[in-house]
């Protein structure tokens, strides 16, 4: 049942798995302050952290297991490397959803977004509910409503799927349908996200042509701080999706079939170790720098006309823009400019007439 072949490989993905989320941790850190006070990048990093907490407190236990296979016979530890395998399972997946669940608010509804009071301290205050809340959730076996089992694989361990007693199976149901809700969730946000983003280019690429272009006014009106977080919101929730999905189908399928697949159940479980090490690089290959060279290098390979920089975010209160009211109140809705503000500033609908009037006033 072990391999000693296996030792370095669980050291080497154990390794990049902790390098790969702090210098992911260093990257969102040394951001400029405009983004490391708002509300997604907290919980981008929030999800960092969560993985390499996982990575530290879950590998070495795997690591020891290889080494001494004695370790897990321990009912203690097996208990804490079930809770550790569940908790930060759960966590991954409510943290993805409430980063998409961000991205809807302030893109669909961006005033509700402000009114909420959507920033850094709102977000850590729902990763905190998020840890409590799973803590308590993912303790439930430890407090009898679950047993937590050497695997046949004798290399990790988990609920005990195999008792079919009603409180053991509303656990199982229960873990599952909360996962698969979370995943449904953020696939559905995301679509939405996304389909808001199209329809608001496609009123934009509609409105007449001025001195203005309409190629300059969608530059202006998508920046590349919010495409960049929509780029970080789907890798991520692609990658978290892909690794979790198949944990929660086979407990799905423990908890509705007696036809047992071992090898599945540990399939299943290392593809979600390998999560935490995907997710760190797609902060550092996103970041913004590389993020803004991406997105020249497309916009001008897309046009060989369009030989101007892109505007940048303070020039989207400029005259030119303005002047057109139906412009400036779908760029008033776009979340690039709500979210970007400082906590102080507020808009609201009247803000749109008086800028309006004064502009017909100055001329």
């Amino acid at each position: 049942m072990y391999s000693a072949s296996l030792e370095p490989t669980l050291i080497s993905l154990y390794f990049a798995s902790a390098v790969g989320n702090l210098i992911a941790i260093i990257v969102l850190s040394v951001s400029r302050q405009q983004r490391k006070s708002s509300a997604f990048y907290t919980l981008v990093c929030g999800l960092a952290v969560t993985d390499l907490l996982g990575t530290c407190l879950a590998s070495p236990i795997t690591i020891a297991n290889y080494l001494n296979p004695n370790v897990l016979l321990d009912q203690h530890v097996c208990e804490f490397q079930s809770f550790l395998l569940l908790f930060f399972g759960l966590t991954g997946l409510s943290i993805i959803c409430t980063m998409a669940a961000e991205r809807y608010l302030a893109i669909c509804c961006p005033y509700t977004y402000q009114r909420w009071g959507v920033d850094r301290r709102f977000a850590q205050k729902l990763l905190l509910f998020i840890y409590i809340s799973h803590i308590f959730f993912c303790c439930l076996p430890m407090m009898g409503m679950a047993n937590s089992t050497l695997q046949p694989s004798e290399t990790w361990c988990f609920i005990d799927w195999r008792k079919h007693d009603p409180v053991s199976t509303t656990y199982f149901v229960l873990y599952s349908v909360v996962s698969l809700l979370l995943i449904l969730g953020t696939i559905l946000l995301n679509l939405v996200v996304c389909g808001a983003l199209l329809m608001m280019r496609q009123r934009v690429v509609q409105l007449p042509v001025t001195r203005g272009s309409v190629r300059e006014r969608w530059r202006a009106l998508s920046s590349a701080a919010e495409t960049q977080m929509i780029a970080v919101l789907v890798m991520t929730s692609v990658v978290v999706l892909a690794c979790s999905a198949p944990l929660v189908v086979r407990v799905f399928a423990n908890c509705f079939s007696d036809e047992k697949n071992f090898k599945a159940d540990l399939a299943a479980i290392r593809i979600a170790s390998v999560n935490p090490i995907l997710d760190p690089w797609i902060y550092i290959l996103l970041r913004k720098s590389l993020f803004r060279r991406f997105l020249g290098l497309s916009r001008r390979g897309s046009s060989s006309r369009s030989s101007s920089p892109p505007l940048a975010q303070t020039t989207l209160f400029t005259t030119s823009i303005v002047k057109d009211s139906s412009v400036f109140t779908q760029l008033m809705c776009n979340a690039s400019i709500i979210t970007q503000l400082p906590a102080t500033v507020t808009f609201t609908p009247r803000d749109t007439e008086r800028a309006s009037s004064r502009l017909d006033s100055a001329e």
